[in-house]
């Protein structure tokens, strides 16, 4: 290994850390050494650095310096306890636990218990003075190692465990007696032996080193890949692995394990939350294998334990600032901390906490506008379900009857109720495994899964499904923490509904039966499940967006409120305007209601549909200049009622509008149709002078790809008077709206300019047209002339351009398509996933601006624009400018404004608020 490998540290006591080395120490090691580091009672132990992980990755083996390094913390670890790692008649025990930087539902499972064998079993029993104990701890280390370090089929132990229950007649494992589960140790250790040609290692030490190289080797499994995809985290950062002294929530009532939030993740209000399960053992709780109880009774289970809990939780959010999710083992009335980290929470509760933090003083408003984000405001603004149309029945325990049938539509039948875990109205069809979630996700089925309990394994399931519910669990279990995470509707622990798996369906009390593709509905905001279509009903964020609701009022929903403030401070903040596309008046008007500082995008093509259709027909067939005119004059009137009502939607705002840009061929029939039209009329020698000519034009101006053929300015060159009648309605529009008292703000954009030349010569008659008006009005018109960049060649050339353009708008989308020679609708349908699977992509190029291929050009463009006109106003009216990433991206590049659809303009102003904080942020440091 290289000199500079060897001087380098690969390991740190829990002392040596703190929270700001996440990069180093993953987040549960820079968390545990932050809690040793306040005086909090964490087990000792110690943390392998992710640059030990990342040369694992790259040469395949540990680094050289990593075996000595760990034998002295080791070494260290045991004179600090006072006894060995497996030591035969006193054994230290360890558990080996991933930590990346991010929390990473697809990593490695916890292994407890490393140090047991069929020696040291006994001497745990002697010094817990409990048989029981030592045997269940035993038989839980084979299993978690078998499944997470051997690979061996976790269900082949699951299985064991049920038989074993099922002839002792014990309803949970706990039930079990010493001899039941030395048993079953047995069987575990004769299934490892079956299942991997070797028997279970006896020796501590290859336990331990077998397992930190096990989680150095999850980093690149299936689920981890899926899951750093689906949240766009590197790949190359590694994972670190904490080594810690064992602690036993497994040694009677006196003990137990447990997982509390300073605050609910799902609502955000403050309060004792989180779920606690006596006599286990580390990840029982999540598991969600058990019920397990609310942590308010651990009040009266153990209130010394209970008050020193409340005391570190409050110390904790202090500290970090925010909502803390822990976990927590009591062992014979002692409480360890085991983890803490910023937690997961639903995005209603991301705002509401964020407001309140503020109002306690913990954090200024440019930090608040950081704990939320835009992805979060859109799921605020999905539907939700109406409570009327259930009439608050899905509380019940169902109904008797058969199969579920074709229920579904009119006529939801309450099944049950379980925990509200992740809030949102989800309805799809039942699924019972990962691999037909996917499958029929892919297929455009909406799909709810359901499982007894999730884990790791069920990762793209739960990514390709519209919502979870499990029978087991509660607001801390694998589905509820991962479900949060992910913004998916999610209820756990409806533990009256019975599922199986094996038979792919679910039984509500009384009989009602669910089957595979019978649709459900879950609302994870109030647990309720029923059986068929619930209707939805808008969300109250959206009716405040609507100006329906007013966050002043005195019965204003308190999410409404904190919504209502953090936009307010992230309207304060930002310095890039937000604009709609939008076509109509409409549209243009529930954009102002959302926000829209004007319009940056009206897409003139979309007035010519529907009964103007013939009129451009009409233009294109024109075989005289007096054919031209007389269908330029029946369209200029329409145009110009168009522009008026837009303008007068958006009065005092400033309204793009861009000149006709479809491929002709969207205004002319199907060749295919229309060639059998005619043949079927010769056939019946009926002909129609219309439909030949029209015929002999469609051959004529057929193209092989239209999107790169006779579109955009070229149309505007080759058919004569279509751009100057659209300036003539835009220019008349403006000046009636003058005569009216009104302000109009029209900006006159060119589309698919690739040279200056193709500008000048449409800006010649452009200003022309202009003058005619101002003359015949008197109106004092200024309309600002300028194009959209959506070549490259325009992107390249864009110092000449602006000689000729007063604004430049990026048209992304069709920036993407050329850049990279993909056709959009063609190439998501078609090799798409594959792409994404495979890693090339980590996001659609169209979801998420491409920095660094059109986000060049862009940054480029700008630069060059600039230089020519530095008053020259830059936006971009593709639909990333409504995507969270590529407004910070637009924002750092200095545009002025973005624009998007209606629906996205909040989203788009929170995301301008944070990335000019953010960028203040990094200034001031």
């Amino acid at each position: 290994m290289p000199e500079q490998e060897d001087r380098q540290k690969f390991v740190y006591d829990f002392t040596e850390g703190n929270k700001d080395l996440k990069d180093l120490l993953g987040g549960k090691g820079a968390n545990l050494a932050e809690m040793t580091n306040l005086g909090l009672p964490v087990p000792p132990g110690f943390t392998i650095t992710t640059e030990a992980c990342k040369v694992y990755l790259d040469s395949g083996s540990e680094p050289a310096a990593l075996c000595d390094e760990v034998s002295a913390h080791l070494d260290a670890l045991e004179r600090r306890m006072g006894k060995r790692l497996g030591q035969a008649d006193d054994p230290l025990l360890v558990s080996v636990r991933s930590g990346a930087k991010f929390s990473m539902p697809g990593m490695m499972d916890t292994v407890l218990n490393i140090g047991l064998s069929d020696e040291s079993v006994a001497g745990l029993a002697a010094q817990a003075d409990d048989w029981r104990f030592a045997w269940d701890s035993y038989r839980r280390l084979i299993q978690m190692f078998g499944k997470t370090v051997l690979d061996v089929d976790g269900d082949l132990f699951e299985s064991a465990l049920e038989d074993a229950k099922h002839a002792k007649g014990a309803a949970t494992d706990v039930d079990l007696d010493a001899a039941d589960l030395e048993q079953l140790v047995t069987r575990f250790k004769e299934i490892v032996a079956k299942e991997t040609g070797r028997d279970f290692p006896q020796d501590p030490r290859e336990q331990m080193d077998l397992a930190v190289r096990a989680v150095f080797d999850s980093w690149n499994t299936e689920r981890a890949k899926l899951y750093r995809r689906q949240e766009r985290i590197p790949g190359d950062l590694g994972t670190a692995v904490n080594i810690c002294s064992m602690v036993f929530g497994n040694l009677g009532p006196d003990s137990g394990t447990g997982v509390a939030f300073t605050r609910d993740p799902a609502s955000g209000q403050q309060g004792v939350y989180g779920d606690y399960l006596q006599n286990a053992q580390g990840e029982d709780v999540v598991a969600g294998i058990r019920n397990t109880v609310p942590l308010a009774d651990l009040e009266s289970l153990d209130k010394p334990s209970y008050d020193q809990l409340m005391q570190i939780m409050e110390t904790l959010e202090t500290h970090y600032k925010d909502l803390c999710d822990i976990e927590f083992t009591i062992e014979r009335g002692k409480l360890w901390m085991l983890q803490t980290r910023v937690g997961k929470r639903t995005a209603g509760a991301a705002f509401r906490i964020a407001t309140q933090l503020v109002d306690q003083g913990l954090i200024d408003e440019a930090e608040a506008l950081q704990r939320v984000n835009g992805a979060q405001l859109a799921q605020l603004m999905f539907p939700r379900f109406d409570d009327a149309a259930t009439g608050g029945a899905a509380t019940g325990s169902g109904t008797t009857g058969g199969g579920a049938g074709g229920a579904g539509g009119k006529g939801a039948k309450p099944l049950g109720r379980g925990i509200a875990a992740s809030p949102g109205a989800a309805v799809g069809k039942a699924v019972f495994d990962s691999y037909t979630a996917v499958k029929w996700s892919r297929s455009g089925e909406k799909v709810i899964l359901i499982r007894r309990e999730t884990n790791p394994d069920d990762l793209n399931g739960m990514i390709a499904a519209e919502a979870i519910l499990t029978s087991r669990g509660g607001k801390t279990s694998h589905a509820a923490v991962v479900a949060r995470g992910m913004g998916k509707t999610c209820v756990c622990g409806a533990e009256e509904l019975e599922v199986d798996t094996k038979r792919r369906r679910m039984t509500a009390p009384g009989g009602t039966v669910v089957e595979e593709g019978d649709t459900v509905s879950i609302d994870g905001s109030s647990g309720k499940i029923c059986l068929g279509e619930v209707p939805v009903v808008p969300s109250p964020v959206v009716e405040y967006f609507e100006g329906r609701t007013h966050a002043g009022a005195d019965d204003a929903d308190d999410l409404v409120k904190a919504v209502h403030r953090i936009m307010a401070y992230a309207d304060r903040m930002r310095r890039l305007r937000v604009r709609a596309n939008a076509d109509n008046a409409e549209d243009a008007s529930r954009a102002r209601r959302f926000g829209a500082q004007g319009i940056g995008l009206c897409r003139t093509e979309h007035m010519f549909l529907g009964e103007r259709r013939e009129l451009v027909e009409r233009l294109i067939l024109a075989d005289t200049e007096d054919e031209r005119e007389e269908a330029l004059g029946a369209l200029l009137p329409l145009q110009k009622a168009d522009f008026i009502e837009l303008f007068e939607s958006m009065d005092g705002l400033p309204v793009t509008v861009r000149l006709l840009d479809p491929p002709l061929h969207e205004f002319l029939p199907d060749i295919t149709e229309l060639s059998v039209r005619v043949a079927l009329a010769e056939s019946r020698k009926d002909h129609n002078e219309n439909d030949l000519r029209l015929l002999q034009a469609v051959h004529k101006l057929h193209e092989q790809n239209p999107m790169l053929g006779l579109r955009g300015v070229r149309l505007g060159l080759v058919i004569p008077g279509l751009f100057t009648m659209q300036v003539r309605a835009i220019a008349e529009a403006a000046a009636a709206r003058i005569e009216a008292k009104g302000d109009p703000r029209a900006e006159i954009m060119i589309p698919l300019v690739g040279t200056v030349q193709e500008l000048e010569l449409v800006r010649e008659d452009a200003e022309r047209v202009l003058a005619e008006v101002r003359e015949a009005t008197g109106a004092d018109l200024k309309l600002a002339l300028g194009t959209m960049i959506e070549l490259p060649r325009a992107a390249l050339t864009a110092g000449q351009i602006a000689e000729a353009a007063e604004f430049f708008s990026f048209g992304t989308n069709d920036l993407t398509q050329t850049v990279w020679g993909f056709s959009r609708d063609d190439v998501e349908a078609s090799f798409f996933t594959a792409y994404l699977e495979k890693g090339i992509f980590g996001v659609s190029p169209f979801e998420t601006i491409d920095k660094d291929g059109v986000g060049t050009l862009v940054r480029d463009a700008v630069t060059a624009g600039r230089a020519t006109r530095p008053d020259l106003k830059l936006g971009v009216c593709g639909e990333h400018g409504g995507d969270p990433e590529s407004v910070h991206f637009f924002h750092e590049v200095g545009l002025d404004y973005v624009s998007c659809s209606p629906f996205r303009i909040p989203v788009a102003r929170l995301e301008a608020g944070r990335a000019a904080a953010r960028s203040k942020g990094s200034d001031s440091r």
